[in-house]
Parts: structure tokens; C-alpha cells; sequence
């Protein structure tokens, strides 16, 4: 998996990025305040169950692709599922132990976690964890 191809085709087409209008929608806003970066993430959870998650917002490349990589990713996962996945996506980004297997194409992130990007690429998941604790 090359990760400016990753990065440039999620970035380019991303999936699942519209805003909800909708009131069943859970939404959390997400910045990056050194940057742009300023994300709405829009969550559908029943029964435990991720139904739907959306975001809009302007950002980086590697905000929006990893907000695109993020909401396929989760889309259908149970609440512990997601969890999962996001605390291994943050261990990744800090350099610990994490199932690559588990967080499939989010691994593209893994060579930013001693940069600055590493803020972007975790902002989108910041954002989902916050709605998911509620």
C-alpha cells in the first residue's frame, strides 16, 4: 500500500464526506488549531451499532483522507469494535504496540507519527471518540 496514493485518492475522492442535516445524527466538530484543519464528524449509532458516520468541513490532505479511511472503517462496527479500532490507531500513531490486521488501510499513517502530520491524521478519530464516550 503506497501512501501518497492512499492519501491522494481518499483526498481526491472522498468517501462519506456531506453534512447531516439530520437530528438523529450525532455531530462533533474537530480542529487542528495550528492549521486549517476543521472537521464535523456526524455519527448514527443504534443499538450499539454504528449505522451510518459522515464528516464535512475543510482541511488538509491528510484530515480529509484520513476522515475517509476512518468513516469506512467504522461504518457497521459496534461501539466496542470502534473503540478498538480507534485506540489502535492511536497507539500506532505513538509508536506502540497495534493490529495492523484491525485497522487495515489507516496502517498508510503509521510513518507520520514522529511529525507534525500526526495531529492530522488523528483529528478525525478525536472526533468520533468524543461522540462515542458520550
Amino acid at each position: 500500500m503506497n501512501y501518497r496514493d492512499v492519501v491522494m485518492d481518499h483526498y481526491s475522492n472522498p468517501r462519506n464526506k456531506k453534512r447531516m442535516e439530520d437530528s438523529n445524527y450525532l455531530k462533533q466538530n474537530t480542529k487542528n488549531t495550528s492549521c486549517i484543519d476543521n472537521l464535523d464528524i456526524y455519527c448514527l449509532i443504534d443499538d450499539d451499532i454504528i449505522k451510518d458516520i459522515t464528516f464535512d468541513g475543510e482541511a488538509c490532505a491528510i484530515s480529509i483522507s484520513s476522515a475517509s479511511i476512518m468513516t469506512n472503517l467504522l461504518k457497521g462496527k459496534t461501539i466496542r469494535e470502534a473503540k478498538e479500532i480507534i485506540n489502535n490507531i492511536d497507539n500506532m500513531l505513538n509508536d506502540l504496540d497495534y493490529n495492523k490486521d484491525l485497522i487495515k488501510e489507516a496502517s498508510v499513517y503509521e510513518n507520520v507519527k514522529n511529525t507534525s502530520r500526526k495531529t492530522c491524521a488523528w483529528l478525525p478519530y478525536a472526533g468520533i471518540k468524543k461522540i462515542i464516550e458520550k
